[in-house]
Parts: structure tokens; sequence; C-alpha cells
């Protein structure tokens, strides 16, 4: 079998931009909500059987606990935000399993889930279906990939290490060298895409990093400009370095998914003709009923 991981919060902010306004029988916008659950549809009639979906039902976590510039909730559109839980409901009413996350992130929830699932031998393949950078530090082998829905790109560990010169593991660490503006982190004044690249392709890790530019290894001289700049800024700077990488590392809770037949899609409840009445799209209880028909 595949698995589906799905970033709910990247599709709703993709469908918010993306499709137009459209008002629930209350008066409510859920535009975008009836956006995703049209194309979890689709990826349900080309053949998924094993979904869940992962939201971020508030966007601060433990790591603004550990960090005050880290990302809020500030900003976002109360149109956007309002409808996150009213896409929960209809997901759940859908018969996917969904996990609205508030100590944690949607991204935790995808990483524990993706870690569940790869431990499963009945599993062939685990799709992480995000283009986020961060869900890059779950690809293993071609065996979890991430799947970009909107391009049909699949990144595999090769492909990760083709996109951002490192393995799947080092993404924390170069993320902390780099930053991350939209988690609200700077990473390393001096560091650049380019350098981070190069040096953890070959430490892996910060802590392999020497602090004494006199121990970096010689086959990295010429590929490295600057390097007596950037062992003194990481010697300097090396406990916020390690904090982001914290923040960067994705937690595995893996009680958020007991068994991976919890994610078996087995056809929406009988809530979701009303929901989907409630949005004013009563064709999306039709199809949903249409695919299960024909599973039966």
């Amino acid at each position: 079998m595949e698995v589906h991981l799905v970033d709910g919060t990247y599709e709703l902010f993709r469908h918010f931009f993306g499709a137009p306004p459209r008002t629930g029988a209350d008066g409510t916008e859920v535009g975008a909500v009836r956006g995703v659950l049209s194309s979890l549809l689709v990826m349900l009639d080309e053949g998924a059987t094993h979904v869940g979906v992962a939201t971020d039902h508030v966007i601060e976590s433990f790591r603004n606990d550990l960090y005050p510039g880290y990302k809020t909730g500030d900003g976002i559109d109360p149109t956007l935000f309002a409808q996150f839980p009213i896409l929960e409901d209809a997901l759940g009413a859908l018969g996917v399993m969904v996990w609205p996350m508030v100590e944690l992130e949607a991204d935790d929830a995808l990483a524990s889930a993706a870690a569940v699932a790869a431990d499963d031998a009945a599993v062939r393949r685990v799709l992480i279906c995000t283009p986020d950078k961060d869900l890059a530090q779950c690809v293993t082998g071609d065996r979890v990939v991430q799947l970009d829905r909107r391009s049909g790109t699949v990144v595999d560990e090769a492909g990760v290490h083709d996109k951002f010169g490192v393995l799947p593991a080092s993404i924390p660490d170069w993320l902390a060298l780099v930053g991350d503006s939209a988690d609200g982190f700077p990473g390393l004044s001096g560091w650049g895409k380019k350098s981070a690249s190069v040096v953890l392709d070959h430490y892996g890790h910060l802590e392999a990093i020497p602090d004494d530019p006199d121990r970096w290894d010689p086959a990295l001289r010429s590929a490295v400009r600057g390097i007596p700049r950037l062992a003194g800024v990481l010697a300097a700077e090396r406990e916020a370095a390690e904090l982001f990488r914290v923040l960067a590392t994705l937690r595995v809770e893996r009680a958020l998914l007991p068994e991976v037949a919890g994610l078996a899609w087995r056809g929406p409840t009988p809530a979701f003709t009303a929901v989907c009445e409630q949005l004013r799209d009563p064709g999306l209880a039709r199809r949903a009923d249409r695919l299960a028909e024909a599973r039966a």
C-alpha cells in the first residue's frame, strides 16, 4: 500500500489564495475548505487508500516558548484562519484521519505519521504531500518521499541532496545555519546556502564542524570561501545555531498514529452530507458516495 500524508495547512492556504471565495449557508467564507475537500476527493479518485491530514489548529506551538521570534498567527487573514476548524470537522465527516495540532505543529504530525508508516512492512511508499522544505528531513531513500501535488514532482533522498546539497538528516542543521524566514529564525550571519551545503555535506552535523578553522578538512578550502570567518561566526554563535536546529527539527510522536490501518479510507460518515449542505456544495457528498460505492 501507499500512504498519503497531507499538509492541510499548506492546502488551506493554497486554496484560499488560489480559488474564488465562496460562502456557506450561514454566510461564512468556506471557499478554501471546499477547495481542499475537492482536492482530496481527486486524490482518492486517483487511487489513494490510506490518507491522513495534519493542520495547525493554532499557529503557535512549543517552539514559541523556546524562541520569542518564532512564527505566530499574527497577520493571517481572519477569514482564512476561521476556516481551519471548519476544514477539520469536514475532514472527519469525510472519513479522513485528521490531526489538528496545538502544542506541536502540522509538520510534526506529518513526521510522526511518516515514521510509523515507514516501520510498517505492508507500506510500500509514504508520500508526504507538501513542498515544505522542513519535511525534507523525513525523506528516506525512495520509500519516504515528498510529493508536490501542484507540479506532480516527487522528491526522494537523491532529490533532496540535489535541491539542498545535503542529505535529509542534515536539513535541520542546514536550516540552523541559513535560517528560515517562514518560521521566524535568522540563521547565522555570513552563512549562505552554498557554504552551508558544502560544509554540511562534508561534516553532516553542526557538532562535527570544528571551531578552529585550521582543523577544517583541507578538501573544503577550494570549495568554501572565508573559512576563518565562517568558523569564527559558528564558534561565537554555536549556542544560537543549536537552538535554531531544535526549532527546525520535527518532533516524532508515534502516539498520533497507533497503526497505519487507521488511515484507511472507508467512505464518508453520514454527517458528510449535512457538512456539504452547510458548505453549499452538495456535489462533494455525491462524489464521496460514488467513490465509496466503487470501492465496496
